[in-house]
């Protein structure tokens, strides 16, 4: 019948990377949980100490040295009846807590969460890191609900655990700052103090479930990846945005710029007379940007005839009537000499003196 002296914390194990530990005898494995009457367990500072019998938590010893007794163990002892003399030995288990702040848990997303940009519309692949901070808070809860056979309970474990739902809210968070609040995925580095905050209170009533208290959560990079085909359609449009706007041109003027290059480049006078009255339309200059592509395309076209003027221009200063020779007057059409036209009857153009012909359309005077 083996009597264990002394129950503490074995002093190889990490408290950075421990949070729980089943008391384990180094020398006696098989015994380490025969505790004989008037055992000494020593429960250091950060730690607290539960005592498990037939899987239930029986009491919780806070810091500093407890003699293993009725007195001592009141819920213990309303299950088993402890002999006297130190020599009787009861099953029963001692789980040490750590109640240390652990604040480097690391996280991030294992695969990329697909969010659309909220100006352009464009799929990109967002990845997102960061470490949160925990304590154990309740013990008792702590052990029963996340032991079950193991012997400890690990920080990586506790991440693991976790991963899941860490992941689905900041991923939930994420999309609502990208999708919803409309914040630039080049720009979100401005908002990680506040998504931080936010972070750990939607994790906190999913912890305390456990026993444990969220400390802190951190975003430390909310970023994607710039080979990303996504990602370089989106930088190119932003970088072609940012010359429009320094250059002070729409994307509509843009496009409509371009056709009108395309345009001049093509051989024909027909395709720029086209590409002409399609660009007025499309930058708003309307009919005045049209009239003069349609004026410019009718000179290139050799087929087409030049536009009768509506008004005839007026005869110049010092003119004489061709037919008797006599001065006639500026703006004239008629001679008032003898009454002959100054004037082409058909094109209404000025016909010089001496003129067999109208020297505009070819008219026989």
């Amino acid at each position: 019948m083996a009597i264990v002296q002394v129950v503490q914390w074995d002093d190889s194990l990490n408290t950075n990377d421990i949070l729980a530990w089943r008391y384990v005898d180094r020398k006696n494995p098989a015994k380490s949980d025969e505790l004989g009457n008037w055992t000494q367990l020593v429960v250091r500072e950060t730690q607290e100490a539960i005592l498990f019998k037939d899987g239930q938590a029986l009491d919780l010893f806070p810091a500093g040295r407890h003699t293993l007794s009725t007195s001592n163990i009141p819920m213990l002892g309303r299950l088993i009846s402890l002999a006297t003399g130190g020599e009787s030995a009861f099953k029963a288990a001692v789980w040490f807590v750590n109640k240390v702040n652990i604040l480097d848990v690391k996280w991030g997303t294992q695969n990329p969460l697909l969010l659309r940009d909220p100006e352009y519309q464009i799929p990109i692949y967002v990845r997102a890191f960061g470490q949160f901070g925990i304590r154990v808070k309740d013990s008792r809860q702590f052990v029963l609900k996340l032991s079950g056979n193991k012997s400890s309970i690990t920080r990586d474990e506790i991440a693991a655990y976790f991963k899941g739902l860490i992941l689905s809210r900041m991923g939930d968070m994420i999309a609502t700052y990208i999708a919803h609040k409309k914040v630039n995925i080049f720009e979100i580095s401005a908002y990680l103090e506040d998504m931080s905050n936010e972070a750990v209170e939607k994790v906190r009533p999913e912890f305390a479930l456990y026993g444990i208290e969220p400390l802190n959560f951190y975003f430390g990079s909310v970023n994607v990846d710039d080979s990303d085909e996504g990602v370089k359609k989106l930088k190119s449009a932003m970088a072609e945005r940012a010359t429009m706007n320094v250059m002070g041109y729409s994307y509509q003027q843009k496009r409509s710029f371009d056709v009108m290059e395309s345009a001049a480049k093509n051989e024909g006078g027909s395709s720029l007379l086209g590409a002409g009255v399609g660009l007025g339309a499309g930058m708003g200059m309307g009919g005045a940007f049209g009239n003069m592509a349609a004026q410019m395309g009718q000179y290139i076209n050799p087929n087409s005839q030049p536009p009768l003027p509506t008004n005839p221009s007026p005869l110049p200063t010092g003119s004489t009537c061709p037919s008797c020779g006599q001065a006639v007057p500026a703006g004239a059409k008629f001679c008032m000499n003898c009454g002959a036209k100054l004037v082409c009857a058909n094109c209404g153009q000025p016909i010089m003196p001496g003129a067999k012909f109208c020297p505009n359309c070819g008219q026989q005077i």
